[in-house]
């Protein structure tokens, strides 16, 4: 399955406390993968990095992505999303990364934050969308 219109068929996924397995490339081409926390806005899945990580570094050079969400309900059901960065912006990110600690622990402010981090949220327009189950 391909295009957005299979996005409608997952997107209860992106609702749950799902974790997304995110990969970028990095500079020498080869693909670098984290598992992040993640919302979605109805247009674009949302996640939040700091300035600096590999992630921050990777996505300023090539701003292509896959992710790849396991329903947490359903270990056999998952989405996988390719597409670009749409947006990264440090505006609104601190509001951002405690929605997410909330979402995904309970918690009202993000409880790892580092002394001088600056908050980055990324916003990825999904352009293929495939998923099983």
């Amino acid at each position: 399955m391909s295009g957005n219109g299979n996005l409608a068929r997952y997107r209860d996924i992106l609702d749950k406390k799902a974790f997304a397995h995110l990969a970028t490339v990095g500079r020498d081409g080869t693909p670098q993968i984290t598992p992040v926390w993640i919302d979605f806005d109805g247009t674009h899945i949302r996640f939040n990095t700091a300035r600096g990580r590999v992630k921050d570094r990777n996505l300023q050079r090539n701003p292509r992505v896959a992710l790849a969400i396991q329903d947490p309900d359903n270990p056999y059901r998952y989405v996988q999303i390719r597409g670009r960065v749409a947006e990264m912006t440090e505006r609104g990110a601190d509001t951002h990364i405690d929605a997410l600690a909330k979402k995904y622990l309970g918690q009202d402010k993000y409880p790892y934050r580092q002394p001088g981090e600056v908050r980055v949220t990324v916003k990825i327009l999904p352009e293929r969308v495939q998923g099983q189950g």
